[in-house]
């Protein structure tokens, strides 16, 4: 009766298990997983979120299949921001250095409502049945559901560790088949932290133009520069005033092989509720106009993003400063109180991060992640994600979030450490 790729198997894992009968217990509960902005006590523009969403315009059904011109342009102006080029009419370029940035314009830019459908759109632009798509390993589980939904193949390439996080590019050639449609970059890589290189975009803008492949980059949490990538810091001068990224880091502005660059104010903004993302479109011109035009029609034939949320788009998208300025204090408070605990042991470390929400730790094996996982639930009342939910073939790397409340990350990385040091 129902589909073969539905067929996934819905019983709860054994950590989903014990975090169920956790809770019915009704036992202190230390969250290192915490995900959802909403609930990590920042402080929001409540009357102008309310203000925006009551604008009368939206009930008047006014269809654009990329989106409303004003939400549109909200985006560009975000871009624009980006690249340091100043508001208002004229050229919408800046010179640097022997070339030129190009901000995305309001037709190069469509609307969707999450990055999900983002993809969902890119998915159905770019492939048939069984057509392959390169995706980082490790990284966000949700693309092997999102995959599936199309009939599209995933096909995996390792991210390498050595001081740092780097593409093994061989690994990622050594993949591509006559099915390969696109390579999926996150940029950065949730859970490593890690942004694409300079030298690693060369070399892949290079793969694709040789093979004939769309570059898909998943920036959602491009705004958060922690500030341990060298390449990075030296660019975004004053790291602890919440610089915004360097000129040309983000993939918008990548010229050399057509691109999707895929956000949205779910991060940014911190509003997953509020329901807005979007596809800014970029590279040569003809694979563009093409390529956008395409993509009208699949947005044409969804229509799915809801009026209010287009016209309260400006403001939605304002939220960003206030925002990004709180949880980048939070990560970096949390990274260096992780860094004062580590820093009283030799047995644990922790892996680099450049930027995102979350951190990496190297513990000594003695269980399975999912087995180390379970027990800091049960024994030390400590929720943290295994490293197999983001595909690590080895164990011993839990994953924390850097948004949880100091307090509480404070507390829970100590009893994480006094559990695994104490059970050598």
């Amino acid at each position: 009766m129902f589909s073969r790729r539905t067929a996934w198997s819905l019983a709860p894992n054994a950590l989903a298990r014990a975090l169920e009968a956790h809770r019915r217990a009704n036992r202190e509960l230390l969250d290192l997983t915490a995900s959802n902005p909403t609930e990590a006590g920042l402080q929001y523009e409540s009357a102008a979120i309310l203000n925006a969403l009551a604008d009368p315009s939206a009930l008047r059904y006014r269809p654009q299949p990329k989106g409303l011109i004003s939400a549109r342009t909200a985006v560009a102006e975000y871009y624009r921001e980006l690249s340091c080029v100043p508001s208002g009419r004229g050229p919408q370029r800046q010179s640097s250095g022997p070339g030129e940035i190009e901000v995305p314009d309001v037709e190069s830019i469509v609307l969707t409502v999450s990055t999900s459908e983002a993809y969902s759109f890119v998915f159905r632009l770019l492939c048939d049945v069984g057509d392959e798509v390169l995706v980082p390993s490790p990284s966000y589980p949700l693309f092997e559901f999102l995959a599936g939904l199309h009939d599209v193949r995933l096909v995996p390439y390792s991210l390498l560790y050595d001081q740092g996080w780097h593409v093994d590019v061989h690994s990622l050639e050594s993949a591509l088949t006559g099915q390969s449609r696109a390579i999926i970059l996150v940029h950065p890589n949730n859970p490593t932290g890690s942004y694409i290189k300079p030298g690693e975009r060369e070399r892949l803008n290079n793969l694709c133009a040789a093979h004939r492949l769309a570059l898909v980059a998943d920036e959602v949490f491009l705004d958060y520069l922690v500030g341990e990538n060298p390449d990075c810091t030296a660019a975004s001068a004053g790291k602890d005033s919440g610089a915004i990224p360097p000129q040309n880091f983000s993939f918008a502005f990548n010229r050399d092989v057509l691109t999707f660059t895929l956000s949205g104010i779910s991060k940014i903004s911190g509003l997953p509720q509020m329901k807005l993302a979007w596809i800014a479109g970029s590279g040569p011109a003809e694979p563009v106009r093409a390529a956008l035009s395409r993509l009208e029609v699949i947005a044409d034939t969804y229509l799915s993003l809801s009026a209010p949320i287009q016209h309260a788009a400006p403001v939605l998208l304002a939220q960003r400063h206030g925002i990004r300025l709180q949880l980048l204090a939070r990560v970096r408070t949390n990274l260096a109180e992780l860094d004062r605990q580590l820093g009283g042991q030799t047995l644990c470390c922790r892996l680099a991060v450049e930027g995102g929400w979350y951190v990496i730790l190297r513990v000594p094996v003695t269980h399975t992640d999912e087995q180390l996982a379970i027990r800091l639930l049960e024994e030390r009342n400590v929720l943290v994600q295994p490293g197999y939910f983001y595909d690590f073939r080895k164990d011993g790397y839990p994953v924390l979030s850097l948004i949880t409340p100091e307090a509480e990350f404070k507390e829970g990385t100590r009893r994480i450490l006094e559990f695994v040091i104490g059970n050598l």
